[in-house]
C-alpha cells in the first residue's frame, strides 16, 4: 500500500507554518544568531537557530513549548485510531540539566516515556506510542517505519512526531566533539569547518492511500522507498567511504522501484562538518551517473537532530511542488567533488521524485524517496 503524507504541521526558527520555512530557505535567508538562552562563552560556537520565545523557566520543558502549540493545530485532523511515533534524540533532557544545574525540579521528569504520554495525550491518538530514538536519523526513522507499517498492511493511519531542541546539554556535547564551527554552518564549503545546532518540531500525518482516497484528504506527497543501514564504523563519525548510506541509498530505490535517474532533487544531510559533507557526496557520486540538484538546509536552520528528517522532507516536498531547488544557505565557494551539485541560489527542478539522506551517530543512515503529491484529493 502507498503511504501518502496528509497533513503536516511545522514551526522552526523561521516560524510557524511549513510556508514560513520554505519563504526562508528559498530567501537564502539563515536563521542562524549567537545564542542568548544560556551562557555559550564555553563553547567553541555562540551560535544556534533558536526560536525566541522559548525559556527554561515555567516548568515545561522546551520539547513540549514547541509540541503544544503544533499538536494543538494538527490534532483535529487526526484519527483517534492512528498509531503514533515519536522522534527525538534529546527530549526533555533540559528539565534533568536544570535539575542538576539548580538542584531543584525532578529529574524523573525527562524520562522519556513521560514525554511520549504528553504528546499522545495531546495528538487525541489511542495508541500509547513508541519512541524512535536513532541519533540524527530519527526523524527519516520514524517516517520509514511510519511506510513499513502502512505497506505491510498493519496501519492505515499513522502519525510521525519528531522535536529536539538548543539545550546547554546539546551545545557542549558537540563542542566537546570540536564539531561546532564558530561561524554559521557552511554545509559543502570549501572553507566548512562545523556544524551548527538548530530546534525544531514537526508532525506529520501518513494515510494509506485508500483510506486518504476514502476520506478526502489532500494529498502532500508520497513516501515512494526508504531505507536503513547501519556502518558501525565510529560513534560519532560516518563510514569515510560511504558503503553504508550507499547501501541505504540502494534500498529505498528498491522499495519505491524507480532508478536513481528518475531523482531529480537531493535533500541531504549536509550538516557542515569536513567528514559527513565529503561522505555524502562520495555517496551521491556513486549513485547518480550525472549531477542532481543537491541541497542542505542547515546552514538556515541549523542541525535541528531528531526533528531533521521531518523538516528536510517538508522541505523537499515543497521543492517538488514549487519546481525549484532551494539554495543552500552560507555557502559561499563549493567543495571541489560538490561543484555542481549545490548551488547559493535556487535552481529550478523538474522531477517529480526527491531523495533525503540523513546520517547519524553509531554509523546510522537512512534514504527516503518521496514523490510530490497532486495538491488534490486522493
Amino acid at each position: 500500500m502507498t503511504a501518502c503524507l496528509v497533513a503536516a504541521e511545522l514551526l522552526t526558527p523561521y516560524g510557524e507554518g511549513i510556508d514560513a520555512c520554505w519563504q526562508g530557505l528559498l530567501a537564502g535567508r539563515s536563521a542562524i544568531a549567537p545564542v542568548t538562552r544560556f551562557a555559550a562563552q564555553a563553547f567553541v560556537s555562540r551560535q544556534a537557530a533558536t526560536l525566541g520565545n522559548l525559556s527554561y523557566h515555567g516548568g515545561e520543558s522546551l520539547v513540549m513549548q514547541m509540541l503544544t502549540p503544533l499538536l494543538k493545530r494538527l490534532a483535529p485532523q487526526v484519527p483517534a485510531d492512528s498509531r503514533l511515533l515519536l522522534a527525538t534524540t534529546k527530549g526533555e533532557i533540559d528539565l534533568l540539566e536544570q535539575a542538576l544545574l539548580t538542584g531543584s525540579g525532578d529529574p524523573a521528569a525527562s524520562v522519556p516515556a513521560r514525554l511520549l504520554a504528553k504528546v499522545a495525550a495531546l495528538s487525541g491518538c489511542h495508541d500509547p506510542g513508541t519512541l524512535v530514538s536513532a541519533a540524527c536519523t530519527s526523524g527519516s526513522a520514524a517516517l520509514a517505519r511510519a511506510a513499513a507499517l502502512i505497506r505491510a498492511g498493519r496501519a492505515d493511519s499513522v502519525l510521525v512526531v519528531a522535536a529536539d531542541a538548543v539545550t546547554e546539554f546539546v551545545c557542549s556535547g558537540f563542542s566537546a566533539l570540536m564539531a561546532l564551527d564558530p561561524a554559521p554552518a557552511r554545509p559543502f564549503d570549501r572553507h566548512r569547518a562545523g556544524l551548527t545546532v538548530g530546534e525544531a518540531a514537526a508532525a506529520v500525518l501518513v494515510m494509506s492511500a485508500d483510506r486518504a482516497r476514502r476520506e478526502g484528504r489532500p494529498i502532500l506527497g508520497t513516501l515512494a522507498g526508504w531505507g536503513l543501514s547501519d556502518d558501525a564504523n565510529h560513534m560519532t563519525g560516518p563510514s569515510r567511504d560511504s558503503a553504508g548510506l550507499i547501501r541505504a541509498i540502494g534500498a529505498a530505490l528498491a522499495v519505491a522501484g524507480v532508478d536513481a535517474e528518475a531523482v531529480g532533487l537531493v535533500g541531504a544531510h549536509g550538516t557542515g562538518t569536513r567528514y559527513n559533507d565529503e561522505m555524502e557526496m562520495r555517496a551521491f557520486r556513486s549513485v547518480f551517473a550525472a549531477p542532481v540538484p543537491v541541497h542542505s538546509i542547515k546552514g538556515a536552520v541549523g542541525h535541528t537532530m531528531g526533528a531533521a528528517g521531518l523538516v528536510e522532507t517538508l522541505m523537499a516536498l515543497e521543492a517538488l511542488r514549487a519546481g525549484v531547488a532551494p539554495p543552500t544557505v552560507n555557502l559561499v565557494e563549493a567543495d571541489d567533488d560538490a561543484a555542481g551539485w549545490v548551488a547559493a541560489r535556487p535552481r529550478p527542478v523538474s522531477a517529480r521524485a526527491a531523495l533525503v539522506t540523513n546520517a547519524g551517530f553509531g554509523g546510522i543512515n537512512s534514504a527516503l524517496v518521496l514523490r510530490g503529491g497532486p495538491g488534490g484529493a486522493a
